[in-house]
């Protein structure tokens, strides 16, 4: 499928377009921990609440996050909150990524804030690459091949 002539053709830089802003993974990164509506996320990120909106928007209408409405008591105003789409969910493959990096190459003296855990078993995993047979490829053995001209 040809790209219109003002997207562009390479998927790291249409991902972050969509991503590529400071507050976008930090936002992310509320919501995989369970803040799921605008107060929760001002509150836990400190971020201005004109910043934090406008986010939502563009991950909603990137299909990042869906808005689902909630009420709280009775007569109360309806609210939004915030919830990862399939596409989304795939994206903590990325936040992983980062915090392994950040873990490696520039730890905190006190140790890592956070560990990635398997959730059935408890045990430790890493992120990396992996073959069409499930085995893992050196980082230093992968490259990148520029894909031919459609």
């Amino acid at each position: 499928m040809p790209h219109p002539s003002n997207e562009p053709s390479c998927s790291i830089e249409r991902s972050l377009g969509l991503l590529g802003e400071r507050w976008t993974l930090l936002i992310l990164r509320g919501i995989y921990s369970g803040c799921y509506r605008f107060s929760e996320l001002q509150a836990t990120l400190d971020i201005a609440s004109n910043l934090l909106s406008t986010r939502l928007k563009t991950l909603e209408a990137g299909g990042v996050i869906r808005k689902l409405d909630y009420q709280m008591p009775a007569g109360s105003r309806r609210r939004a909150s915030y919830h990862l789409t399939p596409a989304g969910e795939e994206l903590r493959l990325i936040l992983a990524a980062f915090q392994q990096w950040g873990d490696d190459n520039c730890p905190r003296p006190s140790g890592p804030s956070a560990f990635r855990r398997q959730r059935s078993t408890g045990q430790a995993v890493h992120v990396g690459f992996i073959d069409d047979e499930g085995r893992e490829v050196a980082v230093s053995d992968v490259h990148f091949v520029a894909a031919p001209e459609s």
